[in-house]
């Protein structure tokens, strides 16, 4: 359905009109242009604004089936561009995603949201409040979703930075813990968050070289500060994965140790028992000549011999950690 549409000139939103059939026949001098939001719309919805505002059929086709790669496509004088949205789920320490589709023309701009994350009501709030910007037209529309969208990305990143460190810190503890299955959690968690931020990179280069259309010089400056917050959150998103590389790999040696030491413990637990065994067995094989067999305190010294060398080898166990 159609969220919010509103027609734009000299830099500020116009009052009167409220169907975008009616705003785009008023927008009809220089420098004007409409906006039309859309959220989850059906195909017929789609189609019709399509036939008016001369949107590629392609692009249409792409923009209700979702579920496309992020990329930029140039159509004669109309950009398309897909967006992949994030956002963190705390309660699931997951990241969910979403998908903005943008056709933007020279005096219209369409978005087509799939998703529940990134609305883009209060984006279009905060773009109305600038005229600086929303000066720039479509151009300046297109700053202000990739901008919200990209900061997005770097409030997911931020939160993956925190479940990464527990991983370290779980991973490092002296507690016997079960890593593997959230480390492979995450890992999954960071290639959704590749998968939404690397294919970006290319279109933000050519935002900000001024090589599209409905961009002006004056808007490159933009597109070259959201690609810098875009990289960040990449690099971000490479370290994070090979920190989590590296803790499973840490995981799985602490696994081998702590088996390491359990065999010891073992090992020193089996000859406690062993040896006054060894003792008990040699003295009940009953043979007539054996020494202090006639003894009258031979019984009680078989005993004493067994717990002396048993303390004994407890404190040697004891002293060089295997017990």
């Amino acid at each position: 359905m159609i969220v919010d549409c509103a027609l734009y000139r000299d830099g500020k939103r116009t009052e009167g009109g409220t169907h975008w059939r009616e705003l785009r026949a008023k927008a009809d001098r220089d420098g004007d242009f409409v906006w039309i939001g859309m959220h989850e719309p059906s195909t017929a919805e789609v189609h019709e604004v399509a036939e008016v505002f001369g949107l590629h059929s392609l692009a249409v086709e792409d923009a209700v089936k979702a579920h496309q790669r992020p990329k930029l496509e140039r159509f004669d004088d109309m950009v398309f561009l897909v967006l992949k949205t994030l956002w963190y789920v705390d309660e699931d320490d997951a990241v969910e995603t979403g998908e903005i589709a943008i056709f933007v023309g020279d005096d219209f701009v369409v978005t087509v949201r799939h998703g529940q994350g990134n609305e883009l009501h209060s984006a279009r709030e905060e773009l109305e409040t600038s005229r600086r910007v929303l000066s720039h037209g479509p151009g300046g529309v297109l700053y202000a979703v990739i901008d919200r969208v990209v900061d997005e990305y770097l409030d997911v990143v931020d939160e993956l930075i925190v479940d990464v460190d527990e991983i370290e810190a779980s991973v490092f503890s002296d507690d016997r813990t079960h890593d593997s299955a959230r480390i492979y959690v995450l890992k999954r968690e960071l290639a959704e968050v590749r998968r939404a931020v690397l294919p970006l990179r290319e279109p933000l280069v050519r935002l900000a070289g001024g090589d599209v259309p409905s961009v002006t010089d004056q808007a490159a400056p933009f597109f070259r500060d959201v690609a810098d917050h875009l990289a960040r959150a990449a690099e971000t998103v490479d370290s994070l994965d090979a920190l989590l590389s590296t803790a499973f790999d840490a995981y799985l040696a602490q696994i081998s140790v702590q088996q390491n030491d359990d065999m010891r413990k073992i090992s020193a637990g089996a000859a406690l028992v062993v040896v006054p065994t060894l003792i008990a067995g040699i003295y009940g094989m009953n043979f007539r000549h054996m020494p202090e067999l006639e003894w009258t305190y031979g019984y009680p010294f078989a005993l004493g011999l067994m717990a002396a060398v048993a303390v004994g080898l407890w404190v040697l166990f004891k002293k060089s950690g295997w017990l």
